[in-house]
């Protein structure tokens, strides 16, 4: 602790030059507490890695200075999280076999694949492979891209995002699926939970880069290691296989069994679309896997309410990165500066800022979650093993990845037309001199992507700032500016060892944003009769209506 406490203070000396404040939320503070987390000695922060154990201890050590309460475990600093690590082995043989003729696919090249099933190898032999669209059952929208096809020992290959993303003006379906703000059929994890359900062996998506929201290195950048909670019957709940196919390699598939890849993409998006088989095309899949069990550790400090103990409002960000991989011009740690080191240093200094001043009415919680870059697996089991009653939960309030390149004119926000958080967002940045802009491509869907979106599954109102929303409005270079941020850091740098700590960040902006967070959760803190809902439309809204009268 004494260490993690010296480092900073180092940390501090040397980024003097942030040292413009915003309000209570100090530049210099984050930049310095990113420098330590994304350093070279914490080593990407992956779970179960030494570097989980020096982050741990920073941020115990950084909540203990603060004179933070522990919420963990057992009146303890951490929740315990059990994780199953499993890692595809070198030489893994896949391919595809359409009419004899066989082409062998190469993990993180054509394809990439994982089990999250703790099992030593898998083995697919020459399993039939099926085209169902994007893959959505969805009742309560009239939509059934299954038709009671039989998936028994077959593999399902899906298109990413939902049927509502390419549609064109006038197309029965447009609209039906929110339009370009994609719905949660759009995501990958939804996709692979639906092949489960149908019977799948396996499941592949078909990876296109602005369906996905992001590049084939992205997807490859697991290296064949996955993670998810322990669980009592994995084979229930997970396929045997799943991954992604390189676009290229799927036009090239379907080709060969002679259809039209795009002829099938448009048809995918009536209704009245039905599964159809690659005619004699079968995957094989053989590799073998490790699997160990992790414990891994969210952090979780708290500061008690004053008048109402019972009810809470939580700060969180991801304290997890990649840890070590492949080396780009000398650099295998891939640090996590942005994503999200700075998002944990706001949650820092958001205690830091409500634990100087009176003690609001409500408990506030400050949380730092393990696994988010494993599948949001860290919030997934907070939420399912709370250590504070969710329906009595007014807000969460999660940082992901902070723009570094200044002050901007206004503030972007995922998920905008949620909740009722959206209206105390505009007022707050309005008092900055700044105004809201809704996510420039909801079509991404990166409301689903980020750990507040574990809680809102619970009923919990949440509102996420993440700077890939869309670039901002800089005061320096306007939208372009901001614009050409988000396209080079998502390009070059997004799971890469470059996205690491500079001393030429400007966190001006990021020291905005947080603070914005600051005064719409401390207002909330201090109001226990104060519960902002979803708005009507959001699939959350029935969720959270089931506690109401807990919160009478």
């Amino acid at each position: 602790m004494k260490f993690a406490a010296l480092t900073l203070a180092a940390a501090l000396m040397a980024t003097t030059a942030q040292a413009q404040s915003s309000g209570p939320i100090d530049p210099a503070r984050l930049s310095a507490i990113v420098k330590v987390m994304a350093s070279d000695a914490f080593e990407g922060r992956s779970p179960g890695s030494p570097g989980e154990q020096k982050t741990v201890d920073y941020l115990i050590g950084q909540f203990q200075a603060l004179k933070l309460e522990p919420a963990g475990d057992k009146g303890g600093w951490t929740q315990e999280v059990q994780l199953q690590r499993l890692q595809v082995q070198p030489g893994a043989k896949l391919s595809v076999a359409v009419a004899g003729k066989t082409t062998v696919l190469e993990q993180a090249q054509q394809i990439n694949v994982a089990t999250l099933r703790p099992v030593d190898r898998v083995a697919i032999a020459n399993a039939p492979l099926v085209f169902v669209g994007y893959g959505v059952r969805a009742p309560e929208r009239g939509w059934d891209d299954f038709k009671g096809h039989d998936l028994t020992g077959k593999v399902a290959v899906f298109l990413i995002n939902d049927p509502d993303f390419e549609a064109k003006p006038g197309e029965p379906v447009a609209g039906k699926f929110g339009g370009q703000a994609a719905a949660y059929y759009a995501r990958w994890t939804y996709k692979y939970e639906e092949a489960v359900r149908q019977g799948a062996v396996a499941a592949l998506i078909v990876h296109e880069t602005p369906g996905a929201g992001y590049g084939w290195s992205t997807v490859a950048a697991s290296n064949g290691e996955s993670f998810d909670i322990v669980r009592a019957d994995p084979a229930k709940d997970k396929l045997l296989l799943q991954g992604w196919i390189a676009r290229d390699t799927a036009v090239d598939l379907f080709k060969q069994a002679g259809l039209d890849f795009e002829v099938l993409k448009t048809s995918a998006r009536s209704a009245d679309f039905k599964p159809v088989a690659l005619p004699g095309a079968a995957f094989s899949a053989d590799y073998g896997v490790t699997h160990s069990q992790v414990a891994s550790r969210n952090v979780i400090a708290k500061l008690t309410g004053a008048t109402k103990p019972d009810q809470s409002v939580m700060f969180s960000a991801h304290w997890d990165a990649f840890g070590l991989g492949a080396a780009v011009n000398g650099d295998k740690v891939r640090h996590g500066a942005a994503d999200d080191a700075i998002g944990v240093a706001g949650v820092l200094e958001i205690a830091r800022a409500l634990a100087a001043g009176p003690r609001p009415a409500r408990t506030t919680l400050f949380a730092a979650w393990t696994a988010e870059e494993r599948g949001l697996l860290g919030s997934e089991y907070y939420a399912t093993h709370p250590h504070t009653p969710l329906d009595r939960m007014a807000a969460n309030f999660t940082l992901d990845v902070l723009q570094t390149a200044g002050p901007a004119k206004d503030v972007v926000l995922v998920g905008y037309g949620q909740s009722q958080l959206d209206d105390r967002l505009i007022a707050a940045a309005k008092t900055q001199g700044r105004t809201v802009t809704p996510d420039a491509r909801p079509e991404r869907g990166l409301f689903f992507r980020a750990d507040h979106f574990s809680l809102a599954r619970q009923g919990v109102p949440v509102m996420l700032l993440m700077g890939l929303g869309g670039g901002a409005d800089l005061v320096k270079g306007g939208r372009a500016a901001g614009d050409k941020w988000v396209s080079d850091y998502t390009a070059n740098c997004y799971h890469q060892p470059c996205d690491a700590w500079s001393p030429d960040w400007d966190l001006r902006g990021a020291a905005q944003d947080v603070e914005l967070f600051y005064v719409m959760g401390k207002a909330i803190a201090s109001d226990p009769r104060d519960w902002p809902d979803w708005k009507d439309g959001s699939e959350f809204k029935a969720i959270r209506a089931r506690t109401a009268g807990v919160r009478r």
